[in-house]
C-alpha cells in the first residue's frame, strides 16, 4: 500500500471538528451508508470529524463523480467490486475537497453524524467467522477441552465457520436468544433464554473484488481482494454453545446477532499502520506454501488496539460512564487477513464484493487483554465487581457493550473506526406479537 499526500500529518481540514478527532481526521475518510436527517433513501457517505459528507449531493470532479454515483444506493458493493484504484481515486478527490485551502465549503454537503442513522455499509452475501486469535483459542480450549485446549490442526490451518449474514447489523439492540442447554447434573436438555450471553472482540475484513468459483486467490495477491476493516462483536450464548457445538461447531449460539461498527476504514487509510506479523514460536510449524508470503510476513498485520467498554442500565440511569474491561492489539492474531482470504478461496470457493470475514476473538496473554467474558470471568466463576457493587458474570438485559479501536504509528495521524455498540434487550419470548 502506498503512502501519499492523504497521509500527510501536516494537512488539515476546513471541517473544524476533524482537527484532532479521535476517529475521523482528514487522513481517515471511511466509507459508510447513512440516512440523512431530512429523510430520504439510504446513500453513501464519508465520515469527517463529527460530520458525514453526502456523496450523493456533493459535486466531485471528473471520474470521482462517477465513483460517488456508485455509492448513491443502499450499499457500497459496486464501489467495492472495482478494487483499490477506484477507492484511491475517490479518496484523493474527497481529500482535496475537504482539505484546508480548497473550495470545498462551497460545494460539500455535510450532515451532523449525531443526526444521521447508519446502515450496513454493504449487502453481505456471505459471512465467515474465523478463529485466528490463538490466546483466545487456548483459553477457551482449557474450559471446553481441558486435556487438549489447542487442537493439533490449529497451528497449521485457519479455522473458521460460515456465519449468518441475515443477522449482521451496525448497532442498536441485541435480543437475548433462546435455545437448548444442558443444565449441570441433568440428563435431559431444556429450552429457554440463554443465561450466559457474551461478547467477542473481533475485526471484520471486507471483501472488495471477488474471485471466480474454481479460481483460488494466491496469498501474494490476497491483499488486492481486501477493501477495508470494521470492528465486529460476535455475540455468543455460551450455555447454548456448550451443548450444541459438537460435532459440527457453532450454530444457534452464534447466529442470532453480530454487531459491526458502521464505517469501512479502507486499506488505503490503513497503509501507514501496516506492520510485521509477530514471529511464531520456534517450535510452531511454518505455514504451508499456499499460506506463506514474504511481503505478508513483513507487513500483513496492522498496528491497532481495540478497547472494550461496559455500561449497565443502572449506570446509564445515573449518568455514569462505561468502564473499560480490556484492551488488546491486533498482534494477538495468529493469522493475517491475507492468509484468511487465501485459505478461504484455496478450495475454489468464490468470494463476492461485500462479503465479510471475521477475525475470531482477539485476546492477549493477560487478563487485561481478554476479548470475552468467558475468559475475563472464567465462565462466570470469577465475576467482575462493578462500581455499583454488583457483580458481572455474563451480560444482563440492559447492559451495553462498546468496542473502539485506534490505529497509530510514529509520524502519522492516528485514526479510529467509530463505535461498535449494542445493548442487550429481553429475550424474544417476552415480546408482543
Amino acid at each position: 500500500m502506498t503512502i501519499d499526500e492523504t497521509h500527510d500529518p501536516a494537512r488539515r481540514s476546513w471541517v473544524r471538528s476533524a482537527q484532532n478527532h479521535r476517529d475521523f481526521p482528514l487522513q481517515n475518510l471511511p466509507l459508510g451508508i447513512f440516512l440523512p436527517p431530512s429523510g430520504g433513501a439510504p446513500r453513501g457517505g464519508i465520515a469527517i470529524g463529527d460530520q458525514v459528507l453526502d456523496l450523493a449531493e456533493t459535486r466531485l470532479p471528473g471520474s470521482a463523480a462517477d465513483l460517488a454515483e456508485l455509492c448513491a444506493g443502499r450499499d457500497l458493493n459496486a464501489l467495492l467490486a472495482l478494487g483499490a484504484d477506484a477507492r484511491r481515486s475517490l479518496r484523493h478527490a474527497v481529500f482535496r475537497l475537504l482539505a484546508e485551502g480548497e473550495n470545498g465549503p462551497s460545494i460539500a454537503v455535510l450532515h451532523p453524524q449525531v443526526s444521521c442513522r447508519m446502515r450496513m455499509p454493504a449487502t453481505v452475501g456471505d459471512y465467515t467467522d474465523f478463529y485466528a486469535g490463538i490466546h483466545h483459542a487456548r483459553n477457551v480450549g482449557k474450559q471446553f477441552r481441558p486435556d487438549a485446549p489447542l487442537l493439533l490442526n490449529y497451528r497449521h490451518i485457519p479455522i473458521g465457520y460460515h456465519g449468518r449474514a441475515s443477522t449482521l447489523g451496525v448497532g442498536g439492540e441485541v435480543y437475548r436468544p433462546s435455545g437448548q442447554t444442558m443444565p449441570p447434573g441433568s440428563q435431559s436438555p431444556v429450552f429457554g433464554p440463554t443465561a450466559a450471553l457474551d461478547y467477542e472482540v473481533e475485526l471484520g475484513f471486507w471483501v472488495g473484488p471477488g474471485n471466480r468459483q474454481g479460481s483460488p486467490v494466491p496469498i501474494g495477491r490476497a491483499g488486492e481482494h481486501l477493501a477495508g476493516m470494521s470492528l465486529l462483536n460476535d455475540w455468543s450464548a455460551r450455555d447454548i454453545q456448550r451443548w450444541e457445538y459438537q460435532p459440527l461447531g457453532p450454530f444457534l449460539a452464534k447466529s442470532f446477532a453480530t454487531t459491526l461498527s458502521p464505517w469501512i476504514v479502507t486499506m488505503e487509510a490503513l497503509a501507514p499502520f501496516r506492520c510485521a506479523q509477530p514471529p511464531r514460536p520456534a517450535e510452531d510449524p511454518a505455514p504451508l506454501p499456499y499460506l506463506s508470503d514474504p511481503d505478508d510476513l513483513k507487513s500483513g498485520s496492522f498496528a491497532l488496539s481495540i478497547e472494550t467498554f461496559f455500561q449497565s442500565a443502572d449506570m446509564r440511569r445515573r449518568d455514569q460512564p462505561g468502564i473499560r474491561l480490556a484492551s488488546v492489539g491486533m498482534e494477538a492474531l495468529y493469522w493475517t487477513p491475507a492468509q484468511l482470504l487465501a485459505h478461504h478461496t484455496s478450495n475454489g470457493c468464490a468470494l463476492r464484493p461485500g462479503d465479510l470475514l471475521g477475525s475470531g476473538t482477539i485476546s492477549g496473554q493477560t487478563t487485561e487483554s481478554y476479548g470475552s467474558l468467558l475468559e475475563l470471568t472464567q465462565d462466570g466463576r470469577a465475576p467482575i465487581k462493578l462500581p455499583d457493587g454488583t457483580a458481572l458474570g455474563y451480560l444482563r438485559d440492559g447492559d451495553t457493550i462498546e468496542l473502539r479501536a485506534q490505529a497509530s504509528a510514529k509520524g502519522f495521524v492516528s485514526i479510529g473506526f467509530g463505535a461498535c455498540r449494542a445493548t442487550v434487550q429481553q429475550d424474544m419470548s417476552n415480546l408482543d406479537d
